[in-house]
């Protein structure tokens, strides 16, 4: 199912992360030199089921947005490097809970870690991930970096935990939803970018410019995901096609369709998402109230609006090829519906 992108369609066609990989290309080998290093364990299980998600083709976005937002202010140092790979380590735990909570077989186009090794490996490996994260963060020595990290840890954990709540309930409305990917994806990328001023000793200002662009970067991301779910290519998605549908999560696409939906139709997702009749046939029928109802194309607007929203809050801070690279993240982050 194609969607259509309502607005700034030949920039985002133009899209690409390579600026910004480019810009970090040294940090980020530092990064992943130190992720082998602290992913090491004399637990031969530990590195095993680590390093399975680890090397599995991720883009590293959220470590290469803290080298990135410290550059902008003209850090000099290694804490960069160390709070970078923290971020990394925090995603990659989050992973692992998160393929044992949506009991989740496929991650990026190969067998989940808990298809392999168990659910208690997973659970257990993300916790040590956490820890040695933490590790790293207490030996940069600054107790602001450490706040905002241990802070969006939490926050992480209430939005699965709230997540949880809202599971396989069509009552869900746009605002529970908002505050479940606010906390799950979007704070993360907040704490992300918000370090790398914090080391650098910039203002308040700077400070507050990065945390909003990764806060809106973090829910365009995760809207244009969830959107992906229902009009991407499992190629692509690194999961099935409809894998969300199947675990009756509450996405804004399904939330769209429901409440602008007929009676009938409404009956129909409630059996779907809330009593789990959710096979390939009953998919098909899906896609095609969305798609009626505009919830693809609803939710890439939503996307775009955040998006905007990233964009005007590095408005403020000198161009520089670095604030042009992240500018250009997010036209990537929206351009993977195209």
């Amino acid at each position: 199912m194609g969607v259509v992108i309502p607005l700034e369609e030949s920039k985002n066609k133009q899209a690409s992360v390579k600026p910004l990989v480019d810009l970090t290309k040294a940090g980020m080998e530092r990064v992943n030199q130190l992720i082998l290093s602290k992913a090491g364990s004399d637990v031969q299980m530990i590195p095993e089921v680590a390093n399975h998600l680890i090397s599995s083709g991720g883009k590293r976005l959220r470590p290469m947005l803290t080298l990135a937002s410290a550059a902008m202010f003209d850090y000099a140092g290694d804490g960069d490097v160390k709070l970078a790979t923290s971020v990394e380590f925090m995603h990659t735990a989050t992973l692992l809970h998160d393929d044992v909570v949506d009991e989740s077989d496929l991650r990026r186009g190969k067998s989940t870690a808990r298809m392999i090794w168990g659910n208690q490996a997973s659970v257990l490996v993300g916790d040590f991930l956490l820890g040695q994260a933490f590790r790293m963060m207490v030996e940069v020595g600054s107790l602001e970096a450490l706040d905002v990290l241990s802070a969006a840890a939490s926050i992480i954990a209430e939005g699965e935990v709230l997540q949880l709540s809202v599971a396989k309930n069509m009552e869900t409305t746009e605002d529970d939803y908002l505050q479940v990917i606010r906390a799950k994806t979007a704070a993360l990328f907040a704490a992300a970018a918000e370090v790398g001023p914090i080391i650098a000793g910039a203002d308040r200002a700077g400070r507050n410019a990065l945390k909003s662009y990764g806060m809106n970067l973090g829910l365009a991301f995760q809207l244009v995901d969830d959107a992906l779910d229902y009009g991407g290519k499992a190629s692509e998605l690194g999961k099935n096609v409809g894998d969300d549908f199947r675990e009756g999560k509450i996405t804004l696409p399904v939330i769209l369709a429901y409440r602008r939906g007929t009676q009938s139709e409404r009956e129909f997702w409630r059996e779907a998402i809330e009593g789990g009749q959710n096979d390939d046939a009953r998919l098909e029928k899906a896609l095609g109230l969305i798609s009626k109802y505009g919830g693809l194309n609803d939710t890439i607007t939503r996307a775009l609006h955040y998006g905007t929203i990233a964009r005007d809050a590095l408005a403020p801070l000198p161009d520089t090829a670095w604030k042009s690279a992240l500018l250009d993240v997010i036209d990537f982050c929206i351009a993977r519906v195209n």
